[in-house]
């Protein structure tokens, strides 16, 4: 039983003992205050009564009239007079008349009164003895009303009392309520801070349970700084500080083989011309300062495009990775326009030739890099701060305009979508849940999600993609009754509509909501942390999950990262390449699944390509494997 419903129970209690007893010490006392009276009048009136028959001739006729009379008043119950032997010689006798009170009143308070005596004289003989009882009907209906008057007070009074006592359990609740979702949040390793109740012994309480969320918070924090120092260390170019060849490439390739709106983009590639010839002109200590300023200025352009990578692929090349970015000419013109800045600090002595190039799911690495690589020598060639775009065949575009793309996608959308399946399996081979990425008709085939989200997301359609994913895994999950991941977009997040639409939904299946995996972006934590936290707690509340999705060792720089409430996290498959031999990249994943346990979270590793590198990624303590090199079999189960 809660506190709360103990307080209550308790005040209930003292209520009902303080009405019952006040009003049986009201009807006690009443009681005893009417048989008093009672008594005095019966000896009163039998005195009087004996007093004028002692002064009257003893004729019987004119007694029996005069107690006839008396007792015809309605006053008495019973009027008795008996000689000096005890013989009856006038009895006068009525019931009791009572309709108005109820009959286990009476019994419960039956006046006990003893009848009024007195004798009557016969000049100095005594002629007999008078005996006389009043009337009780009257005192059982007065009373009765003063019960009825007394109870509907103490009732008036009682629900004043609930009333207030409502009042005092509600400012008790609320802090014992903060106190018990702290409680929760520690519980489910969200170090939460609470504010400090004015309760003295809750204060207290709320007091050490900061303390503790505060260390766990530094703890974490340090961890997640000597984690960021450890990828840095290993995977970024010392002069520059950005991202080393293989990691880039790593990158690069996990991008090509996504099934995410990350899955198309740009490809861009800067070069310093004539790096030797300037590294002899200018020093080695200002042609590196030139090379951090170059990759300063390209961080600064990526950043301000979105989320984009770039890296250092050789010592005078490096390149740039704009995810869901499509607009050759316009990121062209605004990188020539840093690198002529640049040029111009410079005297123009330093040539910065480039080359631009989209990219889409299934392209070869290979393929992609050396018809870049060729447009950049030609630009080089050129001279100056020439750049090159290299344009796609036609036959690889599905639609030229915007408008044509949205016709498309409505007609695919109203056609319905079709799920993919992905297993993510644990150390067992048992299947964790399964991926559902979305599949959409478009001329006749069912093309891939990195093929059209980022005409989805710029279109701002993707909040009735999601839904349309939602309802169709939910139709999966009640058919086959297997727990599922749906990719939700970052753009839904601030979707009032959808969000209440997607909460509505799963309200309505309520009883398949522990099946139900919800995946987004990493960026979506690190750009609407408010808005993920609020749907996270929302989707904790119904029984489903909720994780990150493409997570970089950065995942430790989320703000409030421990009182999200996530449930598992999916490493970005370029952590996972070659990863049974590359001992740099087993301590930063190792390093990362450890801080992953710490607050409660799955780790997951993505684009995972054989047996033999899930075991090792099992090795490093990561909790599950997906990607090309998964298989799964019914029988696993």
């Amino acid at each position: 039983m809660s506190l709360i419903k103990q307080l209550w129970l308790t005040i209930a209690t003292l209520l009902v003992l303080a009405f019952v007893g006040s009003l049986l010490i009201g009807v006690s006392s009443s009681r005893h205050y009417i048989e008093q009276e009672i008594r005095i009048k019966n000896s009163d009136n039998a005195n009087a009564l004996a007093l004028s028959m002692s002064q009257m001739e003893k004729d019987p006729v004119i007694l029996e009239l005069l107690l006839a009379a008396q007792f015809d008043t309605g006053h008495y119950q019973r009027i008795e007079l008996r000689d000096p032997e005890g013989n009856v010689i006038e009895q006068r006798t009525a019931s009791e008349h009572i309709d108005d009170v109820p009959g286990w009143f009476v019994e419960l308070i039956r006046f006990d009164v003893a009848p009024g005596r007195a004798v009557v004289q016969d000049g100095w003989q005594q002629y007999g003895t008078l005996e006389l009882e009043s009337q009780h009907s009257y005192a059982y209906r007065s009373l009765w009303r003063s019960t009825l008057g007394l109870a509907g007070w103490f009732a008036v009074a009682g629900v004043i009392s609930l009333a207030l006592a409502s009042w005092i359990v509600s400012t008790i609740r609320r802090p014992l309520r903060n106190v018990v979702h702290q409680a929760q949040a520690i519980g489910q390793r969200r170090f939460m801070v609470a504010n400090e109740p004015r309760t003295r012994e809750l204060r207290e309480v709320v007091q050490a349970m900061n303390k503790l969320s505060e260390a766990v918070r530094q703890m974490l924090g340090e961890e997640s700084d000597k984690l960021e120092q450890l990828r840095r260390r290993m995977q970024h170019d010392p002069v520059t500080d950005t991202l080393a060849r293989e990691p880039f490439l790593d990158q690069l390739q996990a991008h090509l083989k996504s099934e995410k709106d990350d899955a198309s983009g740009t490809l861009a590639m800067v070069r310093v011309a004539r790096l030797a010839e300037l590294n002899q002109q200018l020093g080695h200590a200002a042609t590196d300062a030139l090379l951090s300023h170059l990759a300063r200025r390209m961080e600064g352009l990526a950043r301000s495009y979105g989320m984009g990578t770039v890296g250092r692929l050789n010592g005078s090349d490096f390149g740039i990775i704009l995810p869901r970015h499509h607009e050759l000419e316009a990121f062209g013109q605004a990188l020539r326009q840093q690198l002529e800045a640049l040029g111009a600090d410079h005297d123009d002595r330093v040539a910065l030739p480039s080359a631009l190039r989209s990219y889409s799911q299934g392209e070869g690495r290979g393929e992609l890099l050396a018809s870049l690589d060729g447009a950049l020598a030609a630009a080089e060639t050129r001279g100056g701060h020439s750049q090159e775009l290299v344009d796609l065949p036609a036959s690889s575009v599905l639609y030229t305009r915007h408008d044509e793309w949205r016709e498309a996608l409505i007609e695919a959308l109203d056609q319905g979508v079709y799920l993919a399946h992905y297993p993510v399996l644990d150390a067992s081979g048992t299947l964790i849940h399964r991926e559902v990425p979305s599949r959409l008709r478009l001329k006749g085939e069912w093309r891939p999600a990195g093929i059209f989200l980022p005409w989805i997301s710029r279109l701002a359609m993707a909040p009735t993609l999601d839904l349309a994913v939602v309802s169709a895994a939910l139709e999966e999950v009640e058919a086959s009754g297997k727990a599922v991941a749906v990719n939700l977009s970052s753009d839904s997040l601030n979707d009032g509509h959808f969000v209440g639409e997607l909460l509505s939904r799963i309200q309505a299946h309520q009883e398949i909501a522990p099946l139900l995996w919800f995946e987004l972006p990493q960026s979506a934590a690190m750009q609407q942390p408010q808005a993920l936290k609020t749907l996270c707690h929302a989707l904790l509340g119904l029984g489903c999950r909720v994780g990150l999705e493409h997570v970089g060792t950065g995942f430790g720089k989320i703000a409030d990262l421990q009182d999200l409430g996530l449930s598992f996290m999916k490493i970005d498959g370029a952590l996972s390449q070659g990863i049974e031999s590359r001992s740099d990249q087993q301590s930063l994943l190792r390093g990362m699944a450890t801080l992953a346990h710490s607050l409660g979270i799955m780790a997951i590793a993505e684009g995972v390509e054989s047996q033999t590198a899930a075991n090792t990624l099992f090795e490093l303590g990561l909790d599950g494997v997906t990607g090309p090199g998964i298989r799964y079999r019914e029988g696993n189960e």
